[in-house]
Order: structure tokens, then C-alpha cells, then sequence
């Protein structure tokens, strides 16, 4: 009779947990990807980004199937590909309220809020390895950095990517340290180039509403 009510304490236990797993992948509009293409900064172009967002998503549990990778190219500005907010990470937490807070000091994009579509923290500077450097080829206002998307996301090679912390944080040496989008540019576009700056090819990714 004890192996039976446990039995079945445990069962409710696991019908609880599931529907609140997937009530919070379904209120998920932000996350950073848990893995990159491998490939370095060769996405695919923005295409290709977009479908590495989505597979991501979908892996996750997640129904909605338009994401976007926020990444700028030559022509395109990130802001303008990820609709007007709010979005809301794994947890439901608040990232941001719109484009304008976005892409303002008052965002609350941090260690803690900056989560994978899993729900996984990114290690960040002090962690081993740090792998906060998230591609964006973007100025800190969401626009197009010229000359810092990898050929728009097709090279593996010689070239830089601008990157963004996710965790906002870095040397004090850096004056754009805390930029979640605009930190400092990749030493190459290589997946070795981006590991040695402080990343693995990560970048963020948007549900437009």
C-alpha cells in the first residue's frame, strides 16, 4: 500500500511539473542560443540564423516558429528585424519593454535574465570557460556595423564580428564593457577566434510580436 501511494504522489508530482515546463518555454520571446553553428561566424547568412533560432526553440518546446537572430548585416539592422516587445525570457522574466528600452541602459538584460532557450544560465567573465561574447554585427543603437559581420554571417575566416556581453560585464579597461550588443569586436570570425575573445558563437534570438 506505501509503494502504491508513493507511486502515485509521483505521478502528480510529474503531471504538476510538466504543464509549468511548458507554460514558461511558451511565454519565452528572448533567448540566447545554447549552442552556435560550429562553424564560427558562418550562420548561413541571416537565414541561416533565423532557422538555428528556430530549431533551437523548437527542440525546447516551444511553438512559435518565427524567430529571429538578432544580428545586423550590410542593409539591415538588427532592431528592426525583432518586432516591438515586450519579450520575456525561459522564466517570464521582463528583458525589455520595447525597441527604445532594449536598446537603453535601463534593459534588463543581465547574467541571470540572459538565458538559453533551455532555461540554462551562459557562463560569463569569471566562469571557465567564459563564453559571454554574443555575435550581433550591431552598434550599441541596434544598427548595422559596417565591416563587422563576417561577410554578413558567411565567414569562417579572417574578418571580426562586433559582439555583445550578455552578461554586461567586463575589464574596467573596456569603456563599452556592459554593452549587451556592442562590447568589442571578435579577433576573427573563425569558431578558435571567437573561442580565444571570449565566446563560442552564440548570439540572442527574438520572437517578433
Amino acid at each position: 500500500m506505501k509503494t502504491i501511494v508513493l507511486t502515485a504522489i509521483a505521478a502528480v508530482s510529474l503531471a504538476i511539473a510538466a504543464p509549468a515546463m511548458a507554460q514558461d518555454v511558451s511565454k519565452m520571446t528572448f533567448f540566447v542560443t545554447s549552442v552556435g553553428s560550429g562553424d564560427g561566424a558562418n550562420l548561413g547568412g541571416i537565414a541561416g540564423a533565423d532557422a538555428h533560432c528556430s530549431q533551437l526553440a523548437a527542440a525546447a518546446g516551444s511553438t512559435i516558429t518565427d524567430w529571429k537572430a538578432y544580428l545586423s548585416a550590410d542593409g539591415i539592422n538588427a532592431k528592426d528585424r525583432i518586432g516591438k516587445g515586450p519579450w520575456q525570457n525561459f522564466k517570464g522574466d521582463v528583458i525589455a519593454t520595447d525597441v527604445a528600452s532594449l536598446h537603453s541602459t535601463s534593459n534588463n538584460i543581465t547574467k541571470q535574465t540572459a538565458l538559453t532557450e533551455t532555461g540554462a544560465i551562459v557562463p560569463g567573465r569569471g566562469d571557465t570557460p567564459n563564453t559571454h561574447d554574443m555575435l550581433t554585427g550591431s552598434n550599441e543603437d541596434g544598427t548595422f556595423a559596417a565591416g563587422m559581420t563576417c561577410g554578413d554571417w558567411t565567414l569562417n575566416g579572417e574578418g571580426s564580428a562586433m559582439l555583445g556581453h550578455a552578461d554586461r560585464l567586463g575589464p574596467d579597461t573596456l569603456a563599452t564593457a556592459t554593452s549587451w550588443n556592442a562590447a568589442h569586436p571578435s579577433r576573427g570570425c573563425s569558431q578558435d577566434n571567437l573561442v580565444s575573445t571570449g565566446g563560442s558563437g552564440l548570439f540572442y534570438c527574438f520572437a517578433p510580436n
